[in-house]
């Protein structure tokens, strides 16, 4: 089926109107702003986030912290990255840029900003789900061969950024726990 080919699954691009869209196609909405800086290239930034896929019944293949996040949450439950490093989707590490610390963002990730093919288990590029069901999930929508739309919801919080010292340390910054 010639009109399959490439990454078109079939499904024109949705655009949300109250999403402001960046010329990547990433679609963000602000639910929070928070305070202070935002993190710039090679700051690690550490982080809470949500995943769903939009065209899968809206399943959701992370969830927070459960019942260990609140005022229970120990720093090792989140997940963290550093800007630039590539370690994250790309369409994550552009919706973390230009936030702040307890700000909370929504993500519309497209395919072509999402989880590459060649990394099925997620461990060059995550976020990787934290449950079997999880991965499961998420992985049912991306290696689909069918009609099923890869788009991903995201909902991410800002926990904390670190900025380098001048000794290619991470000093701690601010905190939103």
């Amino acid at each position: 089926m010639p009109a399959l080919k490439g990454k078109d699954y079939g499904k024109t691009k949705m655009k949300y109107p109250d999403f402001v869209a960046t010329p990547s196609g990433l679609q963000y909405k602000d639910v929070k702003v928070g305070n202070g800086e935002s993190p710039e290239d090679g700051d690690r930034v550490v982080f809470d986030w949500e995943g769903y896929t939009i065209g899968y019944y809206g399943r959701i293949f992370q969830a927070k912290n459960g019942v260990k996040g609140g005022a229970f949450a120990d720093e090792t439950d989140f997940q963290r990255c550093v800007l630039g490093s590539h370690t994250v989707i790309p369409g994550l590490e552009e919706g973390l840029k230009g936030m702040k610390v307890g700000g909370i963002r929504q993500l519309v990730v497209t395919p072509e900003l999402g989880y590459p093919e060649d990394d099925p288990s997620h461990t060059r590029v995550g976020p990787k789900p934290s449950t079997f069901d999880g991965q499961r999930a998420l992985n049912f929508v991306l290696f689909n061969k069918g009609l099923i739309d890869k788009t991903l919801l995201f909902n991410i919080k800002v926990i904390r950024i670190d900025k380098k010292d001048g000794d290619g340390n991470y000093i701690r910054k601010g905190s939103s726990t």
